[in-house]
Parts: C-alpha cells; sequence; structure tokens
C-alpha cells in the first residue's frame, strides 16, 4: 500500500454557488428550508468525499439556525471544508452566504456542522486518513470538534454522560490543589 500524503482542511474544500430561482420558494419568495438543507448536504457530501478518497454517507447533521431570510433571485454560496478526521468520520463546517446581487448586500444565512462516514462501494464502513489543521482557525475547530462529537454520541444515546470527557473537562474543571 503506498504512502498518502498528508491532508488538511484545504484539500477538502468545496464552494457551491446556486441561484434561488421560483421552483425553489415559498408563497413569500424565501428559499425552502428543505431546499437549502439538500444543497448544504450535496456540499458537505462532496467534501467529505474528497478527504476520504471514497463514498461518504451522512451520519448526521446539527442544529441548523436560519438566521437571514434568502430572496428569490439571491445567490447563495455554500462553504464546506472537513474540521477533523475520527477513525471511520469526518466532520464537514458549512457556512451558507447569501448575496443580492443587483443591491450589493452579502450576508452570512446559515452555519452547521454535519458528519460523514466513509464507506466502499458494498457499503461496509472504512477507515479515513488523518488531517493536519494549518491555520489557527483550522486548530480551533479542530480542537472543538472531538467536544462536539461528544455531544453528538450523547444527544443519539451512543455515550453516557459520564464518559465524556472533553465535555466534562469543559463543563467541570479539575480543582487546583
Amino acid at each position: 500500500m503506498e504512502e498518502q500524503k498528508i491532508k488538511t482542511p484545504s484539500d477538502s474544500l468545496v464552494v457551491m454557488n446556486e441561484l434561488v430561482l421560483p421552483n425553489d420558494t415559498n408563497m413569500l419568495h424565501n428559499l425552502m428550508g428543505g431546499r437549502m438543507l439538500h444543497w448544504m448536504d450535496i456540499a458537505a457530501a462532496i467534501c467529505a468525499q474528497k478527504h476520504c478518497n471514497s463514498i461518504a454517507v451522512t451520519a448526521s447533521v446539527d442544529n441548523v439556525s436560519f438566521k437571514h431570510a434568502i430572496k428569490l433571485g439571491d445567490v447563495i454560496t455554500i462553504n464546506a471544508k472537513v474540521t477533523r478526521a475520527f477513525n471511520t468520520s469526518v466532520e464537514v463546517k458549512l457556512e451558507v452566504w447569501a448575496q443580492n446581487i443587483p443591491s450589493g448586500t452579502r450576508v452570512k444565512s446559515n452555519e452547521a456542522y454535519y458528519t460523514f462516514v466513509a464507506v466502499d462501494n458494498t457499503g461496509k464502513v472504512k477507515p479515513v486518513q488523518p488531517i493536519q489543521p494549518e491555520t489557527e482557525e483550522e486548530i480551533k475547530l479542530y480542537d472543538g470538534a472531538l467536544r462536539r462529537r461528544q455531544l453528538r454520541l450523547i444527544l443519539s444515546g451512543k455515550m453516557s454522560p459520564d464518559e465524556a470527557t472533553e465535555l466534562k473537562a469543559l463543563f467541570l474543571p479539575e480543582k487546583a490543589d
């Protein structure tokens, strides 16, 4: 087996643009939330697959808040980047920006974390290679990913709160003697 190059978050970067058309909107001419989630899932899947060099399937989606309405005719830009790789999964951070080109306005509309699991062509889970953050922001996201993962596992019933050492350290720091 040949040695693989160490991957960085920038290796997985995906920038996806979509124009909000009438079929994408609700009765108020705002982008439908389901369409936004669909586009976010596509961008995150491409990002995860770039890191894993294989098929990657959605395992979880963290809370997605809609901060600003996206209107008919707006252009959305979805930025997706792997923040951390675990044994068989990766965490992907997504940021969604809405731009109204005629008015020159651009606002951050959404942000979320998705988790993907790498699988082979038969659907069997496979290991993923580690990631090496480079920038200060990437290191911060990398460090926080373990806490976010533990919270996801607790909420899904796959980990007891007592096992969440990173979260406990955050909320219950050990007292100095």
